[in-house]
């Protein structure tokens, strides 16, 4: 049986358009809720500028840290889009047209259309192994255990199907949810002796503001469904006793 723990990821979601705010960052839920469905945890997020020196720093980093490493943007034809020559210079390989890229897009693009701007979307280190995409044409790439993928959401999540059989997971990451009308506070206590009992369920604590009412999210994550319910009659348990109302089950 393969430990979970020693298959993790990390996600780096590169673009100045996401720390201005201007963009909203879709691609960690994505990229997470796929990778717990292989088994794969994801232990750390950064979310990092378009500058070469933050990229390659980061990408060494996590590289060493995780089995897998997901980066997000910087891989188009713009002059901003630098995670191409970024993720060369970190592995030190060359960066330049490759062969099979160029290929793929001239193919895609009708003649003269394949101007410059578009080439520059075949330029990565051109060791590279290909990330196919099949809505845009551009492909992604990977290098060792760093695959790199496109900012846009419906287009990243269109690419994660190419790559399912290059990655190695464990047991998939299962996880119930029970929303109390309560506060954490009055739920602290009990809660830590749950957790302390049943060592191998995560348990999340997530407060939530509904129709005028608080509330608290509980989040069971495990690789074992008969832990997660066990887990979840335990918190039942005490929650009858405090007579805390449940507001919905998933």
């Amino acid at each position: 049986m393969t430990n979970n723990k020693d298959i993790n990821a990390g996600i780096i979601i590169i673009g100045n358009e996401i720390l201005s705010g201007r963009t909203k960052d879709t691609n960690t839920s994505t990229l997470a809720i796929w990778l717990n469905s292989l088994g794969i945890k994801v232990e750390e997020v950064r979310v990092i500028p378009d500058v070469e020196s933050i990229i390659v720093d980061t990408v060494n980093l996590f590289r060493k840290k995780f089995k897998y490493v997901f980066t997000s943007g910087g891989i188009g034809p713009t002059h901003d889009d630098i995670t191409s020559e970024s993720i060369s210079k970190a592995f030190n390989i060359t960066y330049g047209a490759h062969e099979e890229a160029f290929k793929i897009l001239e193919k895609y693009y009708k003649p003269g259309e394949f101007n410059e701007g578009r080439q520059k979307m075949a330029y990565m280190p051109i060791k590279a192994s290909l990330i196919l995409n099949p809505t845009s044409g551009a492909p992604g790439f990977y290098v060792e255990n760093v695959f790199c993928l496109p900012g846009v959401p419906s287009i990243l999540k269109a690419m994660l199907g190419g790559i399912q059989n290059k990655i190695v997971g464990g047991e998939p990451i299962l996880s119930h949810t029970i929303n109390l009308r309560t506060v954490e506070s009055e739920i602290a206590k009990s809660l830590s002796e749950v957790q302390n009992k049943n060592t191998d369920v995560e348990i999340g604590s997530y407060p939530f503001f509904r129709a005028g009412k608080l509330g608290v999210s509980l989040v069971l994550r495990s690789t074992d469904q008969n832990k997660i319910n066990n887990c979840n009659s335990e918190i039942l348990k005490f929650v009858q006793e405090k007579k805390i109302q449940i507001v919905d089950e998933g």
